[in-house]
């Protein structure tokens, strides 16, 4: 074989001084960007960089809040692994350059095969609330699921964003009367669709919140404070605007456990879903399945929708993960309801996974609660900015050109 033997040392290349036109080429200064929210915005590159801007920004104990999970947080930890075990199957030589994102959600188009999760407590997050949620919700054409435990009520938010799909999350009281009163309100604001949490006999242990004391609202205390002197653009708009509520229920001071177990009604069964079928006019979805065997039963009540979901990980620690359990489930509903998973999602890679594994769409939450916290509605458009962008690639990469070209054959999940 032939061999190129090295220069000898007289014909190495010299050093020189480069020429001024030599370097004008690379000299490609940034242009200044604008300051404060739309800088640390625009910087970020997926959810994880909000995630870090979310925790420079809030308190610790609001951070711990939507960060956290239940007991060793064991399943918090599991629903993001399952996702790092995918791997994507591409075909390629496809024609991918008009892609379609768009996937049908209870017979209404979605631009994402992505819906907003319901989450409580959310003004804590930024005082602009569940309403800057809804906004940038409508402006991406996506669902947003509004919490009974949020600080916002349904008809507030249907006057203040119209345009955007409205589902609308409930737990079931102890009270019943009071639980058909919320379900009555919806109705009348026009919600589409009504998503019943099923996977909340009584609080899960949050230990985060234990160890913060963290109180609904935040309580002054020397902690606080002394947090608050490192965030104090967080508690003066607090402070500044109306106050931190509930629109469910009368104003609460304690922690969101011991709210929770006040509330949440151990005694509800499958005849209560019955129930709710029989009073709601609209859609209904069940959120909290985790098991192939509930799916049966749940979908023999008649609703159009089953979220796969172990509440990220904030009720039962080391319970199932719901993309593992997801292909179980779609196999026992066999097209008779839609399936939607929960739990996990930071990327749109993650949600192409998720439906190349049998689900219609995902839920996120945490992630969009991250732009949140980092800077109000344009960090939830900046969130779902990327996540857009994100399942574009995706699909791209694997050769698919429309959300039904997502088929099991295009994922497998790895082992260890």
């Amino acid at each position: 074989m032939d061999s190129f033997p090295s220069p000898p040392v007289g014909d190495r290349l010299r050093r020189r001084f480069p020429r001024p036109a030599e370097l004008a080429p690379l000299l490609r200064p940034r242009r200044p960007r604008p300051g404060g929210a739309q800088r640390r915005l625009a910087a970020a590159a997926d959810v994880a960089d909000l995630r870090a801007a979310a925790r420079r920004r809030a308190p610790r104990a609001v951070f711990d809040y939507t960060d956290g999970a239940a007991g060793e947080e064991l399943s918090l930890a599991r629903n993001r692994s399952a996702f790092r075990r995918i791997e994507f199957r591409p075909t390629v030589l496809r024609d991918v350059s008009a892609v379609d994102t768009s996937a049908a959600l209870l017979g209404e188009v979605s631009a994402l095969p992505v819906a907003l999760a319901p989450t409580g407590f959310t003004r804590m997050m930024h005082h602009e609330g569940e309403v800057a949620v809804a906004r940038a919700a409508a402006a991406h054409g996506v669902p947003y699921t509004l919490s009974t435990m949020g600080t916002t009520a349904a008809g507030t938010l249907a006057a203040a964003v119209p345009g955007v799909r409205r589902w609308f999350q409930l737990y079931l009281w102890r009270d019943r009367a009071r639980s058909l009163d919320l379900v009555c309100g919806a109705a009348e604001a026009g919600y589409e669709a009504l998503m019943l949490t099923v996977d909340t006999p009584v609080a899960g242990s949050r230990l985060r919140d234990v160890r913060n004391g963290m109180t609904i609202p935040p309580a002054l205390t020397a902690r606080t404070l002394l947090d608050g002197a490192l965030r104090p653009w967080w508690w003066l708009n607090l402070l500044t605007t109306p106050p931190l509520e509930f629109a469910s229920l009368t104003r609460w001071q304690g922690t969101a456990a011991d709210l929770g177990n006040l509330m949440f009604d151990p005694g509800a069964t499958a005849d209560d879903v019955a129930w709710l079928r029989e009073v709601w006019p609209g859609k209904l979805i069940v959120k909290g399945v985790q098991t192939a065997e509930d799916a049966r039963v749940i979908v023999g009540l008649g609703v159009d929708a089953l979220v796969v979901s172990n509440h990220g990980g904030r009720q039962l620690d080391r319970s199932p993960v719901p993309l593992e359990e997801l292909p179980a489930v779609v196999r026992a509903v066999d097209g008779a309801a839609e399936v939607y998973l929960d739990g996990g999602v930071r990327s749109g890679a993650d949600a192409v996974a998720a439906v190349c594994m049998g689900a219609t769409a995902v839920l996120v939450g945490r992630a969009y609660l991250y732009g949140l916290m980092a800077g109000g509605e344009a960090g939830v458009r900046r969130v779902l900015d990327i996540l857009s962008a994100e399942v574009r690639q995706t699909m791209q990469l694997l050769g698919a050109t429309s959300v039904k070209d997502l088929t099991p054959d295009r994922v497998r999940l790895r082992v260890g």
